[in-house]
């Protein structure tokens, strides 16, 4: 092992949105933290793109909107689909008590690359990059820092805190101990992009659902960013049918992508997401705090996942930064982290499988050749006010957090 590189107040492990934003706010504060992203840059196959009014409000807070809006993006202020044949709204953002009512879509290694470039501007703040944090180190039962592997060998940081951001696929939370129980996912996804007809094709955002199959659509200007869902553990059936099959399904489901399914060359076009749902019954332990998907991975129903890993990252700022500051960080302040943030947690988990178990698997399991539109799709089209609340579920959120250091 190389030598000690000196203590750090933290040691944040992923730099995906909930460790940059907590890197951000920490160096923010004057502390001395450092970010461990294990790859050479942010870009990666999947990566959730949607940036909600809630982190939106958060950017204002710390002074980043106007610079962040300047970044090439797109503006949502309505979800809309077609479903069997009819075109529905969903939820409308105009009304949510934010800032900037609307949903962004942005590709998540700007919004990185951003974030990063802003975080570098604090003396206090360090992004190692291809570092990725591999081993907890302990003294008397308490963590005190991680082993880091580079190209260059194995070091060692230590730190006041250690914060696994490092997401569903975490290796610091089983290093830890720490056991995540899993809800269950009936559902995967494949993620594709397509090219886009900016003159003929719909400019809506939102998606297309048949019988048998739902395909959602983020229109990012010149592509569609697409994404089928699937029943859980269907991919290799599919795969089977080779790629021509799946171009026709495609097609078949949207036909104005008919020319566009060109662009799948073969299966290397297709990134599986294997949907998740779980949660730590604990997400701390002594010097050690799991937050984002590490301590609650999400469904990408909804797209909150991200916005909910960044509302972690503020809660745990607002209330441990005193404390890392003065050096009196103990175990009780990191359980007031989850106790902050577990409930917002697992209510919307609970709203995600109720629409994987009551809309999503029924849709998916076809068997009626002219279905109805379902009930509560009639009423978001017969009362228009309606729509307010799914846009405020998806657009703020449960207890959404506000910066306050």
């Amino acid at each position: 092992m190389q030598g000690d590189p000196g203590a750090m107040h933290c040691c944040i492990a992923g730099g995906g949105p909930a460790g940059m934003v907590l890197g951000y706010l920490l160096a923010r504060a004057g502390l001395r933290v450092t970010v461990l992203e294990k790859h050479a840059d942010f870009l990666r196959d999947f990566r959730g793109d949607t940036i909600h009014p809630s982190t939106l409000t958060i950017l204002q807070d710390i002074g980043l909107l106007e610079a962040f809006l300047a970044l090439p993006h797109q503006e949502i202020s309505e979800l809309s689909g077609d479903v069997y044949g009819e075109i529905v709204t969903l939820a409308d953002f105009r009304h949510v008590p934010a800032p900037r009512p609307f949903l962004v879509l942005i590709p998540q290694w700007d919004f990185l690359d951003f974030l990063a470039r802003e975080a570098r501007r604090f003396p206090g703040f360090t992004l190692r990059m291809e570092a990725k944090a591999t081993a907890l180190l302990e003294e008397g039962g308490r963590v005190t820092g991680v082993q880091v592997e580079t190209d260059a060998g194995t070091s060692v940081l230590r730190a006041d805190l250690v914060v696994a951001a490092d997401g569903r696929h975490t290796t610091l939370r089983p290093a830890a101990g720490l056991a995540s129980v899993d809800s269950g996912a009936p559902i995967d996804v494949l993620w594709f992009r397509l090219p886009r007809d900016a003159v003929n094709d719909p400019a809506r955002t939102g998606g297309v659902v048949r019988p048998g199959t739902m395909l959602v659509l983020l229109n990012r200007d010149t592509y569609w960013q697409c994404a089928l869902v699937i029943p859980k553990g269907s991919v290799d059936a599919l795969r089977a049918q080779g790629i021509a099959a799946f171009r026709e399904r495609i097609a078949h489901t949207a036909d104005f992508l008919a020319d566009a399914v060109a662009a799948l060359a073969d299966w290397d076009d297709v990134k599986l997401l294997s949907v998740q749902i779980s949660h730590l019954p604990r997400w701390w332990r002594d010097g050690l705090l799991c937050i984002g998907d590490a301590a609650h991975a999400m469904s990408p129903v909804g797209g909150v996942g991200i916005n909910l890993a960044i509302q972690d990252a503020v809660a745990a700022a607002n209330l441990l930064v005193p404390h890392l500051r003065a050096g009196t960080l103990r175990p009780g302040h990191l359980q007031a982290v989850q106790r902050r943030r577990e409930w917002p947690a697992r209510v919307t988990q609970r709203v995600q499988v109720a629409i994987q178990d009551e809309i999503l698997s029924p849709v998916l399991a076809g068997g009626n050749a002219h279905p109805a539109l379902p009930l509560p799709l009639k009423l978001l089209q017969r009362l228009p006010r309606l729509r307010r609340l799914p846009a405020r579920l998806i657009g703020i959120g449960v207890r959404p957090e506000r910066v306050r250091v």
